[in-house]
């Protein structure tokens, strides 16, 4: 559904975008990460036809964002982080507004307008005042603008931006309702937000791919961490040589105590059998736990490597 190859954009001497590659397939929501002016920003505006790409091709739902924009914009929904409203308009006089100028159909325009007032929590306010309502508020009306011509593709960015708590969890869940039934590349900041609605992260640092995974593979394998009282060297050995443990990757020491990280073989939970085999072995164990690399610190990881391997050019 979203098609990008080699997507590059320049602004004189200055490489926002540089030959970004990646798709998005049906049934999607992928996350869009990375830290400020690594281009996030500037590729959503390409992929809707806001600014054109310097090289490169990128096609939504088929249509290619240079020959065919206004085929593109039809078939996209699109909410910017700073959302274009017109503050002296009433929240539905908006919305009916904008349904004319994306070419709903006469006969579908109450019904459309209704429908998105409705999912967008918007019933309260869509007789009030845009340039009254709360940034929560008009960030909502954004989103149900994106949807009033029911697109195949959404794209949002920072689609939470100045949403209360309650708020937030309300877009979230309409997000992944939406992602049953439409493509959605999202930019946020808020990495727990990626968490709850993203199947898929693509990282981008200094306008290129970094990473580009599943959720499950951005956490990957399991390490098992064991805290027990007794000798380091003597619980080293007794876990090294079980058949479950492919590796024992750190032990420390904390007073009696030495604490570990285990790379256990295979896929297998093997809690069971390292409490079992320190218990036999008379060490009393105090933690014993699973964990997975949560997505900050691999997000952390790339970007971080990218800035190394960036300054190391600018050095040669």
């Amino acid at each position: 559904m979203i098609e990008v190859d080699r997507l590059t954009k320049r602004y004189g001497t200055i490489r926002a975008v540089a030959g970004v590659t990646f798709s998005v397939g049906k049934g999607e929501v992928v996350g869009l990460l990375g830290p400020n002016g690594a281009g996030k920003t500037t590729t959503m505006r390409m992929l809707t036809t806001y600014l054109a790409p310097t090289s490169g091709r990128a096609t939504v739902a088929g249509r290619d964002v240079l020959d065919e924009p206004l085929e593109v914009r039809r078939k996209v929904g699109y909410l910017p982080e700073n959302v274009p409203l017109y503050p002296e308009m009433r929240v539905r006089e908006y919305l009916r507004h904008r349904a004319v100028l994306k070419d709903v159909p006469r006969s579908r325009r109450r019904q459309a307008t209704a429908s998105v007032v409705s999912r967008c929590r918007l019933g309260d306010v869509e007789n009030r005042i845009i340039g009254q309502l709360s940034r929560g508020y008009r960030q909502r009306v954004g989103l149900a603008e994106a949807l009033l011509h029911d697109p195949e593709v959404l794209i949002l960015d920072e689609p939470t931006s100045g949403l209360d708590p309650l708020q937030i969890r309300e877009v979230r869940d309409l997000i992944v309702e939406l992602g049953e039934e439409r493509v959605i590349l999202l930019s946020t900041h808020i990495l727990s937000e990626v968490e709850a609605v993203c199947g898929r992260v693509v990282v981008i640092a200094s306008g290129r791919i970094v990473l580009d995974e599943s959720l499950e593979e951005m956490h990957g394998k399991p390490t098992i961490m064991v805290e027990a009282r007794g000798p380091a060297d003597a619980i080293r050995g007794a876990l090294e040589t079980m058949p479950e443990i492919e590796q024992v990757t750190r032990l420390e020491r904390d007073g009696e105590y030495a604490l570990a990280e285990l790379a256990p073989l295979g896929d297998a939970d093997a809690r069971e059998a390292v409490g079992l085999r320190l218990s036999s072995r008379g060490f009393p164990i105090r933690r014993l736990d699973q964990r997975r690399s949560s997505l900050e610190e691999r997000f952390t990881e790339v970007v971080t490597r990218d800035a190394l391997s960036s300054a190391r050019r600018e050095g040669h």
